[in-house]
């Protein structure tokens, strides 16, 4: 694994991907002024920005400024892509289909009891009494997991986006593999969070997959492209990408899945690899 001095050829670096909780933002979820200014540098030398996150779009704010030119971000683990110069509107949306979601939900039920749920759509998100309250979303329902599935016509309901499974007794990694066992040929599993909160796709939906897509869309290959996470739900992202780096505060699995490793978040550690790629691309002598 090569650390954050060992950069990629500055000169096949099309597109920077980077993951925002844990790794792009610090600890207070906010942008710092140093990555503030390494994100505009890339935009200045042509460099693409993608946001891929598993945040949903209403909760982009804290980057919504940051984002120069196309205005993408992959949102909610891949399961959509939102314009943020346009408010958050969803361009793209890959759904988790309503009966795959309740078949889960009887698996998990199973498998793990005492599991709450909640259901990610592309008009906000509603849960159970007994998962963790969303304080914002305070528009949010509240109600079984069966009612907010329920389509009246089949079909004709708000896309969902991802179905969020939470228990307060299991250990996060343990959870995710009682769920990958219990359900995984039906739905795509992941965790970014430290709690025991798991994050349901269809399958095939992972932040690699979308944003596989939008490089297609532009002519950029894998090997193009520099990714930044730091936990499982970055893991096909981190090995999709020509190169990547696990943040110094990454889970064990994005550490193992990418190629480099850089500082923590708090130490700014994406801002430090694009400041390397930058200064060699301006190097004097440099055939531009």
């Amino acid at each position: 694994m090569t650390s954050a001095s060992d950069s990629p050829s500055p000169a096949a670096v099309r597109l920077i991907a980077t993951d925002l909780d844990g790794t792009l933002l610090r600890d207070d979820k906010t942008v710092s002024d140093r990555t503030v200014a390494a994100l505009a540098a890339a935009e200045e030398e042509g460099i693409e920005v993608f946001f891929v996150t598993g945040r949903p779009a209403r909760w982009m704010a804290a980057v919504s400024d940051h984002v120069h030119g196309h205005g993408l971000a992959i949102c909610a683990n891949g399961a959509a892509v939102a314009d943020l110069h346009a408010g958050g509107k969803l361009v793209k949306v890959r759904p988790l289909e309503r009966a795959v979601a309740l078949d889960v939900v009887r698996s998990l039920r199973a498998a793990a009891p005492g599991t709450s749920f909640a259901v990610e759509l592309a008009t906000g998100i509603h849960y159970e009494l007994a998962y963790p309250p969303l304080h914002l979303d305070p528009r949010a329902t509240v109600a079984p997991v069966e009612k907010l599935l329920y389509e009246e016509v089949p079909g004709t309901g708000s896309p969902m986006l991802k179905l969020l499974a939470h228990h307060t007794d299991l250990e996060p990694d343990a959870f995710l593999a009682v769920a990958v066992e219990a359900a995984g040929d039906r739905a795509a599993f992941t965790r970014s969070s430290p709690t025991a909160l798991l994050e349901v796709s269809a399958t095939g939906v992972s932040k690699a997959s979308t944003l596989e897509l939008c490089c297609a869309e532009r002519g950029i290959s894998p090997a193009e492209v520099v990714a930044f996470g730091d936990m499982p739900n970055d893991v096909e992202m981190l090995r999709w990408a020509g190169t990547s780096y696990a943040m110094g505060n990454a889970h064990p699995a994005a550490l193992a899945a990418a190629t480099g490793r850089t500082a923590t978040n708090a130490e700014d550690g994406v801002a430090v690899v694009i400041e390397q790629i930058i200064a060699a691309r301006r190097a004097p002598g440099r055939v531009r």
